[in-house]
């Protein structure tokens, strides 16, 4: 197999949560993860969904790009601007950010906060990357 990117427009409600595991799961099982890894992309996609919908107003959505290679899964939030409408701001609740990189950490192989800017102006992304057995 190649690298492909799947691309995923969720509204950011916590009830799309589901949809966005399932669809990192089955994308990791196409990759031949064993399933310990398939479970750990399935929880590294519901807290990044979970975290970025925080980002985001209640009625706005969470962009996600899916990149698959052999052996690895990557996944990019793009993340609100933390603005007035902004269901909670991250980066005020250190301690929120803190959690989130504590659980992240100890399923991905690769966490960070991406700055970006194109053509509509900066914009930050939660990247994760999942390596098939590089935990064991």
């Amino acid at each position: 197999m190649d690298s492909d990117n799947v691309i995923l427009s969720v509204p950011a409600s916590a009830e799309y949560a589901r949809s966005v595991r399932m669809l990192a799961a089955s994308l990791a099982v196409t990759d031949d993860f064993s399933v310990d890894d398939v479970e750990d992309v399935r929880m590294a996609a519901e807290e990044g969904f979970v975290y970025a919908c925080s980002t985001m107003p209640p009625a706005g959505s969470v962009e996600i790009s899916f990149g698959i290679e052999p052996g690895e899964v990557t996944m990019d939030f793009v993340l609100g601007e933390y603005g007035e409408d902004a269901q909670e701001d991250p980066v005020a609740d250190a301690d929120q950010l803190d959690l989130v990189e504590l659980l992240l950490s100890a399923i991905c192989d690769d966490f960070s906060l991406v700055d970006y800017e194109d053509e509509e102006g900066p914009f930050t992304t939660l990247h994760l990357v999942k390596r098939a057995g590089a935990r064991e």
